[in-house]
């Protein structure tokens, strides 16, 4: 085959397409005869994806073969419904079914690379008759987990909301250990049309003929190896990174560039990770106490039907009174930070993290040890993943949840129990997980080198693409 395209459909928001983009990057880089086409959607309050890909159109390394379309907001599309980010997917099919229909009289489409949550337009590849796949942007671990729930709920016909706040753990064929109900993602065990939604998605991963996951295999070997020889095949193509972001406050570099080598504790949550005033105090708290140098990303939760999360005005309205000035010095405070910037900065040396899949990639990339505080999603199962089946994380909590839908009092995590976990980080007492996590960096690195596990997965995607359509 000469030439050849691969349209891809990210998830809608920003941390799903950026990693959508830099594997388009890696596979471009891997077959010159490749192009990429990435189908994008957004919320129509939401500027931020069309100024990220108008960013990498401009940049001076873009590649003529990688193409931005973007897809329209339905008009009747409203936000009131429980599912309404599912129906927005959904009701995309005959836009994706023009696109793809136009793409393919100039290059033929070898085939389409869904997001795990895009898995409708499987029935558009079947119906072009080309293949489908799945872009999986958490771990193999995670994806092991959403297959063995998918046999739970529609093989085994358990209710999945009986297990939620239960004791009982899972045999999951792709974790070493047992897995507690506790650390599942809320979505699965709360129940009602969400729950349907996300696991009528997942169910049909198994229709694709091929799943691209962001991980490598020797950070999860045994997740690996349990899926080998399975249908669809995985493919271990990470660590997918965004090594582009830089910090927004010259004076927080500034400050950075003051402390000594792998001193500071570096907290931050996410772009949708914020806290209730009372669990602020907690955490400046442990901060204070903790008498460790820190830089403390600090979001404040935003109003209801708007943004999930802004910034502060004044850090004042929030914090305890006085600990601006008591840790002045020791610490900073500041909004919205470059992750990948601050993680890289030879001052810091450890990171307080909700356990994002991203972020956790980035913290073994730059060889930043975790103490983790996950809050959403499958953050708490990426947490349980690094403390207990790696050990390469030290534990604030493993199952702390946000509940979005306000039916409970914030669970409070106190001061004490907060300071503990960020001593033991960076003290002595943090040597080892130190040690395993510098170990894995090194490793991550390797396996996108020409050669390296991740660089041979690729490849190996290219192959079993062309394979296919010839």
């Amino acid at each position: 085959m000469d030439k050849f395209e691969l349209v891809f459909i990210p998830f809608l928001g920003l941390s799903h397409l950026v990693a959508t983009v830099q594997t388009a990057k890696l596979l471009l880089d891997r077959d010159g005869r490749l192009s990429i086409t990435i189908l994008t959607m957004q919320l129509p309050s939401d500027t931020t994806v069309d100024a990220y890909t108008a960013k990498i159109s401009a940049s001076a390394t873009a590649s003529p073969r990688l193409t931005f379309v973007p897809l329209p907001i339905p008009r009747d599309w409203s936000p009131q419904s429980k599912t309404s980010l599912f129906d927005l997917i959904d009701n995309q099919i005959t836009n994706v079914r023009d696109i793809v229909e136009q793409r393919r009289r100039d290059l033929p489409i070898a085939g389409i690379v869904l997001d795990m949550f895009c898995l409708k337009f499987i029935d558009v590849a079947r119906e072009f008759d080309v293949p489908a796949y799945c872009f999986f942007t958490s771990g193999a671990c995670t994806l092991g987990l959403f297959q063995y729930v998918v046999s739970l709920k529609f093989e085994e016909n358990k209710e999945l909301s009986e297990f939620k706040n239960s004791d009982v753990e899972f045999p999951v064929p792709c974790f070493s250990l047992p897995v507690p109900a506790k650390v599942l993602p809320a979505a699965f065990v709360d129940g009602g049309p969400i729950a349907d939604a996300f696991l009528n998605y997942f169910k049909r991963i198994s229709e694709t003929d091929g799943i691209m996951v962001n991980t490598f295999y020797e950070f999860e070997p045994h997740a690996i190896d349990s899926m080998a020889g399975n249908n669809p095949m995985v493919y271990p193509v990470g660590p997918i990174l965004d090594l582009s972001s830089q910090l927004n406050e010259d004076d927080a570099k500034k400050w950075l560039d003051d402390q000594p080598e792998k001193s500071v504790v570096f907290l931050c949550f996410g772009t949708m990770g914020s806290f209730g005033k009372e669990q602020v105090r907690e955490i400046a708290l442990a901060l204070e106490n903790s008498g460790c140098r820190f830089l403390w990303s600090l979001r404040k939760p935003g109003a209801i039907g708007g943004k999930l999360v802004v910034e502060y005005e004044d850090f004042g309205e929030v914090l305890p009174e006085g600990f601006l000035d008591r840790t002045k010095g020791v610490g900073r405070v500041i909004g919205w930070a470059g992750q990948v910037a601050v993680l890289a900065h030879k001052a810091v040396g450890g990171f307080v993290s909700h356990c994002g899949w991203n972020s956790t990639m980035e913290s073994v990339w730059f060889g930043v040890p975790v103490a983790t505080f996950p809050l959403y999603a499958e953050q708490q199962l990426n947490a349980f993943q690094l403390v207990k089946e790696l050990g390469m994380a030290e534990m604030i909590r493993l199952d702390y949840k946000i509940d979005f839908r306000g039916e409970a009092p914030p669970e409070i995590v106190e001061a004490g129990e907060i300071e503990g976990a960020i001593q033991r980080l960076m003290g002595a007492e943090g040597d080892e997980v130190r040690r395993k996590v510098e170990e894995m960096r090194k490793k991550g690195r390797a396996a996108l080198e020409e050669g390296g596990s991740s660089y041979k997965a690729q490849t190996l995607f290219i192959e079993d693409v062309i394979r296919k359509i010839s």
